[in-house]
Order: structure tokens, then C-alpha cells, then sequence
């Protein structure tokens, strides 16, 4: 069959990923624009810089959690195509005449075409092996990125990537990624909730059941997928010309690590956790390191104390507080 229509026979009878803490995606929407358009306003701006960082770091949280937290499957490869979304637009804006807004698409359908062929390899595997290939090409297009130099530039990257006009300046870039993370969160949660996505659910839940049903696990794998990956793609294509320069250090295992630990501190099960992980993650990356080289320390100690007393997460434990609740008063 694979199509859309198989997933009937794997939704659940109420949708529950249309709310959040009582209050309806248009809420949030609301909530989110307002803070969002004041806050260049209210804050220093060293802290505008760190939280566009943690926007472009949230949405590469947001395409690993499409794996891990909707599909099942661990990724350690989702740096390879924030790298490739980067570079991407380095190379147009610096080597060639494409207008600006033309290299963000492109750089985000060439990550989703490098998710495609990368996915055709690594949705044949589950579990632990589906993790090490993703490592292991993702290391790959890491070692080719490095290695050549007359392409790519090589260790030194690229620099000066400057984005046009008023987007040079630090608050208007932060509003155009702002726009963008939340029409792209907002899609990301459409699809979850839609029949895609619940045979995405249905698949990390239980993936033999849902192939008995006649679904074409491969096929959806795939699909979401190449969807991760663009969104990864679509990450470093905002990143890189806001830092103005790229670098093979995007590409290597450490950075797809960061959405996996943003992530379990967030929440993997709910759609905002990677992102409230996200932004807990760099602001604390931030502020320690004005006191010690020693962060990783003190976030691992943060994440070891969720993994072993909030185990769904800080905002997964939060919703869950308040179905418990209500269903106490009710």
C-alpha cells in the first residue's frame, strides 16, 4: 500500500499533540511571536547573538528528534547535513552571483537530496546499527569536507559570508530566523500529527506490528529521513552566514551529539522539547563559560540528573505533572 491512508488503522482516537500545558497551538503561536518580537529589546546584545545560535541549534534538535523521539531511531549523522546546508551557502554567496534567498533553498534541498541517498543506506538497519551508520557516514562527508581543500577550503573553511543589506544587521537577521523557526516548527508539528506521522509513532512503538498491518516501513523511514535531513540542511543554512564563516568543525560527531543531549534534557516525546532543551543547553553553555572551561562538566551532571530523575525529559515531566493533575480533579 504506502500511502498516507495506511495509517488509520494506527491513529489514535484523540489527537493530543494539538495542545500543550492546556493551551492550543494558536496560543503558543501568539505567545511565542510576542516574546519573540520584543526580546531584541530587553536583552544585550551578546544574548540576541546566543539565542539566534539556539535557534538555528533548536531547529537541528527538531530534525534529530523527527527520528529519535517520532520514528524510534538514534542518529549521530544529523551534523553531516548541517554542515552540508552551510557550506552550501558559503560557497554560493562567496564563489558565485545566486541571490542570497535563492542559496537558503538550496542548501536545504541539496542536504534532503544527501539525506536521500544516505537514508536508502541506513533505514535497512534498526537499533544500534542504524546509529553507528549514520556515525559512520556522517564522518565520511566530514573526512571529505576536510580533506579537500581546492572545494572546500579544507581546516580553514570559508570565510566572509555576509548576508545582503539589513539582514547585516544583528536584529533583523533574528527576526528572519525567527520567522523561519516558527513556519517551520508549526509544519513540523502538522506533520506529526498528521497520518504520517502517526505511523511514524506507530513504528516506534512497535515496528514489527506495524509492518504486519501492510505498511512499507522503509518507505516512511525513508521519507522522514530525507525531511530530517533538510531540516538539518535548513540549520546550517541560517547559521552560517549569521557567523560568516564555515568550518569542518560543523560536520564532525561532536556537534550532532549536542541535539541528541538538548533533546533528552528537553524532552524527547514532545514536539517543544528539543527546543526548550535547546536553548537550556546554550544558555548554560554560555554563562558557565564566563567562569570556567569546565561546562561539559556541569552539563553532564545536569543531563545524568534527567536521565535518572525526569527520564521523559524537563518538559515531558511538566505536561505529565498536569494530565496527573487533572485527572485527579476530574
Amino acid at each position: 500500500m504506502g500511502n498516507f491512508g495506511e495509517a488509520r488503522e494506527v491513529m489514535p482516537k484523540k489527537n493530543s499533540g494539538q495542545s500543550f500545558l492546556g493551551l492550543s497551538l494558536v496560543w503558543w503561536v501568539i505567545i511565542g511571536v510576542g516574546i519573540g518580537i520584543i526580546l531584541p529589546y530587553v536583552i544585550p546584545i551578546f544574548y540576541l547573538h546566543v539565542v539566534v545560535e539556539a535557534l538555528c541549534m533548536a531547529l537541528l534538535a527538531l530534525s534529530f528528534n523527527l527520528l529519535f523521539g517520532y520514528m524510534g531511531q538514534l542518529s549521530f549523522g544529523q551534523a553531516a547535513f548541517y554542515g552540508i546546508g552551510g557550506y552550501t551557502v558559503a560557497m554560493l554567496v562567496t564563489k558565485t552571483d545566486v541571490p542570497f534567498f535563492l542559496t537558503l533553498p538550496a542548501g536545504i534541498v541539496l542536504a534532503g537530496i544527501l539525506g536521500l541517498i544516505v537514508g536508502y543506506f541506513c533505514v535497512r538497519l534498526r537499533g544500534i546499527y542504524f546509529a553507528i551508520l549514520t556515525l559512520a557516514f556522517g564522518q565520511l562527508i566530514f573526512v571529505i569536507i576536510y580533506e579537500w581543500y581546492s572545494f572546500t577550503g579544507g581546516d580553514d573553511g570559508i570565510q566572509n559570508i555576509f548576508p545582503p543589506g539589513i539582514l547585516q544587521s544583528p536584529i533583523w537577521y533574528y527576526y528572519f530566523v525567527l520567522v523561519i523557526f516558527i513556519a517551520a516548527t508549526i509544519f513540523m508539528l502538522k506533520m506529526v500529527n498528521s497520518p504520517f506521522g502517526y505511523v511514524l509513532k506507530a513504528m516506534r512503538e512497535n515496528t514489527e506490528r506495524t509492518e504486519f498491518v501492510g505498511i512499507n516501513i522503509r518507505r516512511y523511514q525513508l521519507i522522514a529521513f530525507i525531511i530530517a535531513a533538510a531540516f538539518a540542511g535548513m540549520a546550517g543554512a541560517l547559521w552560517a552566514p549569521f557567523n560568516r564563516s564555515v568550518s569542518p568543525f560543523m560536520l564532525t560527531w561532536i556537534v550532532s551529539g549536542e541535539p541528541v543531549m538538548a533533546t533528552i534534557l528537553g524532552g524527547p516525546y514532545v514536539l517543544l522539547g528539543p527546543v526548550v532543551g535547546t536553548f537550556i543547553y546554550i544558555l548554560i553553555h554560555s554563562f558557565v563559560l564566563g567562569f570556567t572551561y569546565y561546562w561539559a562538566f556541569i552539563i553532564g551532571c545536569i543531563i545524568i540528573a534527567v536521565v535518572l530523575f525526569l527520564p521523559g525529559g524537563i518538559l515531558g515531566y511538566i505536561q505529565e505533572s498536569v494530565r496527573a493533575r487533572r485527572t485527579k480533579e476530574a
